[in-house]
């Protein structure tokens, strides 16, 4: 296959961009820094950046089979009131814009891919409920989730699927910026929990690898505009459950009501 994927310099996405490589699939690789292989230096909330990337790869590949976006920062750490809004927008920007920003650029040379399309972006604490300190961190993994959902119910007629995965607790440098951060920023609920994680992240990122890999076959077809967790759900055995999930809100947000909850309060 021919994927692009952001974000491919460090953590998650040099990890996943090494595997697939070395798994056989070409990869162009999108980063801000210097990569190895075939890459492109780009800032993902830059728009013009990331077109000219889009125009420049148009030249060597007629088409692309799926795009992974890893790009993303942790931006500021605190009570969001004291947060300073230039540190804030710059994480929309990075987390939500370039997401969107690097759908936008490549979707003409993912329509033309002889096989159905793929796109698979990264969620992230706090996109499912609330994280404490960490709201432009938060906020802007929410806006990837919607994004998700809106552009599945979008493409409906079309043979794209877009998914959204939650690849699990990693030690990268998000964790270590938590740490240095400290309870006084972060909460101790964040550092407690980050100085549980092993810093051996294999089997971790493994798992998340193999859900990718699912998702980029042909095997998840139909399987469109969910969030799914690579560590806690049963990705495994979605193909089974294929004709259910494509009627039902299963993997997505949804504001909840009393009768969800077994109450009736008219």
């Amino acid at each position: 296959m021919k994927i692009v994927l952001t974000g491919s310099s460090s953590g998650i996405g040099k990890f996943l961009a090494d595997n697939l490589t070395e798994n056989g699939h070409n990869v162009c690789r999108l980063s801000r820094s210097p990569q190895p292989g075939f890459a492109m230096r780009c800032d993902v909330s830059n728009w013009a950046e990331i077109s000219t990337c889009a125009s420049h790869l148009a030249q060597q590949w007629d088409f692309i089979d799926g795009i992974i976006c890893c790009a993303g920062i942790q931006g500021p750490i605190g009570l969001a009131m004291e947060t300073e809004p230039v540190q804030w927008k710059k994480t929309l920007a990075i987390n939500l814009d370039g997401t969107f920003f690097a759908l936008r650029a490549f979707y003409p040379l993912l329509c033309r891919a002889p096989r159905r399309a793929k796109i698979i972006c990264l969620s992230g604490g706090g996109s499912t409920s609330p994280r404490p300190n960490f709201a432009a961190y938060a906020v802007s993994k929410t806006g990837v989730l919607r994004l998700v959902e809106t552009l599945a119910a979008e493409w409906r007629q079309k043979p794209i699927d877009i998914n959204a995965i939650a690849p699990g607790a990693v030690f990268t440098r998000m964790i270590k910026e938590v740490l240095i951060a400290g309870p006084e920023r972060s909460g101790q609920k964040e550092i407690d929990q980050a100085n549980k994680l092993s810093r051996d992240n294999t089997a971790t990122l493994k798992r998340a690898l193999e859900l990718i890999k699912f998702l980029l076959s042909e095997n998840s077809d139909g399987i469109t505009g969910r969030l799914i967790s690579a560590p806690w759900d049963p990705w495994l055995r979605l193909q089974e459950y294929k004709d259910e999930l494509a009627e039902s809100d299963i993997f997505t947000l949804r504001r909840i009501i009393p009768e969800d909850r077994g109450k009736k309060w008219s």
